[in-house]
């Protein structure tokens, strides 16, 4: 597409460099139909879904990073930072539904039309590393006191998971040859393949032999299992 609009360009046989570009020449925006609604402030964008939602019209999902040609709009400004509204249909229905940008909070807002699927956790209690905010930040540069304080909580947490690391290092060093590794667990999985596909064959010959329908799943025989059989002796009921 970009190499169609980029490369195979016309230009009429009366048109010169005076005249313009050739879109100006033409009367058309150089975003086509892109910019169909531009009068309204509308401009048609390929938005890409931000986190996963549900539908409201069709009660479907909507995955993450499924994308849709989308009308962006200028709705308002956060400081110096624009905030952006973007209508879009849903796929697999009529229904329209909205989201705008949210610059405060780094994220976007559903207005209407979807509700988001909630997926959240807080990152502390899955002891994930947790990025400063910007009101932290800005109080390690400005308060002694706090920076100090911040400097001693972390000595504390990098002791209290040393041990979690060099276990780390010692696994890592202990992965290092993947093929080794690969190797081991490849033959491992041939030497386990092997013994099931015995016991399978040996479980088919005694159903045959039996008379048995081999559908029928037999349990591995165990020591209890061998002192009975051995107990039992089979006499004629006639003398």
């Amino acid at each position: 597409m970009a190499e169609r609009k980029a490369v195979n360009k016309y230009y009429p046989p009366d048109w010169t460099p005076a005249k313009g570009s050739i879109n100006k020449y033409r009367g058309s925006h150089p975003l086509r139909d892109r910019a169909r609604k531009l009068h309204e402030g509308i401009l048609i964008i390929r938005f890409e879904m931000p986190y996963n939602i549900w539908c409201n019209g069709c009660n479907n999902h909507i995955g993450m990073s499924v994308r849709f040609n989308a009308q962006k709009s200028k709705t308002g400004m956060y400081y110096s930072t624009p905030i952006y509204k973007f209508r879009m249909k849903c796929h697999l229905c009529d229904n329209h539904f909205e989201m705008q940008t949210d610059p405060k909070n780094l994220d976007y807002v559903i207005l209407n039309g979807a509700r988001r699927q909630e997926l959240r956790w807080d990152p502390k209690e899955n002891e994930q590393v947790v990025p400063e905010d910007k009101d932290v930040s800005k109080k390690l540069a400005t308060d002694s006191m706090f920076k100090l304080e911040h400097e001693v909580e972390d000595q504390a947490k990098a002791k209290s998971v040393a041990p979690v690391i060099q276990e780390l290092e010692v696994f890592q060093k202990r992965w290092k040859d993947d093929y080794s590794f690969n190797r081991a667990i490849r033959q491992t999985f041939r030497t386990k393949k092997k013994e099931l596909k015995g016991i399978s064959d040996t479980d088919r010959s005694l159903l045959k032999k039996s008379s048995l329908p081999l559908s029928m799943k037999l349990f591995p025989e165990s020591k209890d299992d061998s002192k009975l059989a051995q107990l039992i002796k089979l006499e004629s009921t006639q003398s």
